[in-house]
């Protein structure tokens, strides 16, 4: 009976983030570390990054690929469809709907003055999802991390590396990184 309470409440809390969250996946991933890390204490902060990192670089919408790797690990299977079924559903009947109506939504002055004041919050979030995420490395005081959250702006900003060479970069450092540290713990 509790396992079904909670797969109600996995359900509604991602379809409840989905249907309100305007910006794409980094917005949602920072709300669904308040719901699922902070308010439900399902997952550790940690978890809740490397799940972060997990859902960015496997291909696919990051608000998916979150919620997917969220119900997986807290549910299984089960928790990860219901967490995809939740979050998918809300743009697909927006997006529907909106498909229907098309031409009004093009041509109504009220709705793109409201579509612009919806990127300005976007970008307010976004900035305080690198902002918390950047804090929780700083955090751990692991000299790597800071070097390589440097290299990557640098790469990113000063160079105009593309992001997936940085980020399948990181992946490669990643795995280095922690097969030395499995290592150095065998021995």
């Amino acid at each position: 009976m509790e396992k079904k309470k909670n797969l109600l409440t996995l359900f509604i809390s991602t379809l409840y983030l989905s249907t309100f969250t305007f910006g794409g996946g980094y917005v949602i991933v920072s709300l669904m570390k308040s719901k699922f890390v902070d308010e439900l204490g399902w997952l550790n902060k940690e978890e809740m990054l490397d799940m972060a990192a997990i859902a960015q670089s496997a291909p696919g919408a990051i608000a998916v690929n979150a919620a997917l790797v969220i119900g997986y690990k807290v549910f299984g299977i089960v928790g990860a469809l219901v967490a995809m079924i939740g979050t998918i559903l809300p743009p697909l009947v927006i997006i529907s709907i909106i498909s229907v109506f098309y031409n009004w939504f093009k041509s109504n002055l009220i709705f793109a003055l409201m579509l612009k004041g919806m990127q300005a919050g976007v970008s307010a979030l976004l900035i305080k999802v690198i902002i918390d995420m950047t804090k929780e490395v700083l955090k751990e005081d692991k000299v790597f991390s800071i070097v390589i959250i440097g290299c990557a702006l640098i790469a990113a900003i000063i160079f105009k590396v593309n992001i997936m060479y940085i980020i399948l970069s990181l992946i490669g450092l990643g795995l280095i990184f922690t097969l030395i540290g499995r290592s150095s713990d065998a021995s």
